[in-house]
């Protein structure tokens, strides 16, 4: 983190030595983007795993063609409304399906502000994972992906360490601790919640969110503070281990469901992993998410929130592409030193998900979206560090 953080302090220099956003010509255009085409494309080639490529354009402000246009105002009065009609119903009994299987029941607090109802036992636990394994699919059904195409594959390179190390173990009954795949949306969430119903690791406003806050803590969510310093973090650090660790030991357990990029991308590009994931040592369960599109990408990397999810819910056919590699079992080595681990899992999923690797992360994100948003004091991004 250190190393990376002197890269940080070193590239603003360079990116932001002409400020084209206080220009006369800014003041003519109420749209946040840089005037420059010049400055576009050099923002886009720098910082291009969070470049939309779609028919919306960067921030979703592109000119859309005619036919888009048409398409998107017949959307928004027939698609959107019903869609929002029903997802809210989906979300609103599912939320009355935790709600009466919490009934009578503390939840599990292993730290000051986390809490939560993973833990339970019997037909409580199995309603609150079935039914929120088919209401997620279902709401992901509602926003249009009506097929999801789920590709399980082999590969030698998730074997091949246990035996170089000589280590002989079932790979039938050792079970993995935690899941780890890129992040490219939010809708990468209720894939995993329908496919695995795991834990995640959320902000911890989350947890305070009407509807929302009770369906986490059901499903375990360990909850951070990102923007703050405080010691409180390796606190967090420790819980996620504990939680993989228990995961890996436990069959009965939730798994941890991790995303080490630690922010999402447009989906063509693998960020740096961060360590959290691996440094329990247990085995890990590789996924690979892509979103095949024609007119509107999933990915949320450029656009605002609202923005996205008017424009997703506007499109007829959403489509996703699931890669789910073999369990990855570390070598002695991997496990001594849980940077290794991260980097030689990330190596197999760029490979195998035709992904190209990159050595940007959410500083940098930061420092693109303040760009595009006019911002002409970027350096300041650069001091918030990220956890």
């Amino acid at each position: 983190m250190e190393s990376g953080l002197k890269d940080l302090n070193s590239k603003p220099a360079k990116t932001q030595e002409p400020d084209p956003t206080h220009d006369d010509a800014s003041t003519k255009d109420d749209r946040p983007l840089l005037k420059s085409a010049d400055n576009i494309h050099e923002l886009e080639k720098k910082f291009a795993a969070y470049v939309r490529n779609d028919v919306y354009g960067t921030m979703g402000l592109g000119e859309l063609p005619l036919k888009e246009k048409l398409l998107l105002g017949i959307a928004l009065v027939t698609l959107l409304p019903l869609r929002i009609f029903l997802g809210m119903t989906v979300l609103v009994v599912y939320y009355l399906v935790c709600r009466i299987c919490t009934l009578f029941s503390a939840p599990n607090q292993e730290e000051e502000e986390q809490e939560d109802y993973a833990h339970l036992g019997g037909w409580r636990r199995a309603m609150i994972v079935r039914s929120g394994r088919f209401l997620s699919r279902s709401l992901l059904f509602l926003v249009g992906f009506y097929w999801i195409k789920e590709t399980h594959r082999d590969s030698a390179n998730t074997k091949e360490n246990s035996k170089t190390e000589g280590i002989n173990q079932s790979e039938e009954e050792e079970r993995p601790g935690a899941i780890v795949s890129n992040h490219v949306s939010y809708l990468d969430i209720l894939y995993h919640m329908s496919s695995s119903f795991p834990s995640f690791v959320a902000k911890r406003s989350v947890a305070k969110l009407p509807l929302i806050g009770l369906i986490s803590k059901c499903l375990g969510c360990v909850y951070v503070q990102r923007e703050s310093k405080s010691s409180d973090s390796k606190g967090v650090a420790g819980v996620v281990t504990d939680r993989v660790c228990e995961a890996h030991q436990n069959k009965s357990a939730p798994m941890m469901m991790l995303f080490p990029e630690g922010t999402t991308t447009n989906g063509d590009f693998l960020l740096p992993f961060r360590t959290g994931a691996f440094l329990a040592r247990a085995p890990v369960v590789p996924v690979i998410l892509r979103y095949p599109y024609q007119r509107f990408s999933p990915a949320w990397d450029s656009i605002s929130g609202v923005r996205h999810v008017v424009f997703l819910l506007c499109q007829f056919v959403n489509h996703m592409e699931v890669t789910r590699l073999p369990v990855y079992y570390p070598s002695q080595q991997e496990m001594d030193d849980p940077k290794l681990y991260a980097n030689n899992v990330r190596r197999l999923m760029a490979s195998e998900g035709n992904l190209i690797l990159s050595d940007i992360g959410l500083p940098e994100k930061r420092i693109y979206h303040a760009a595009l948003n006019g911002n002409n004091s970027l350096p300041s991004v650069l001091h918030q560090k990220d956890d």
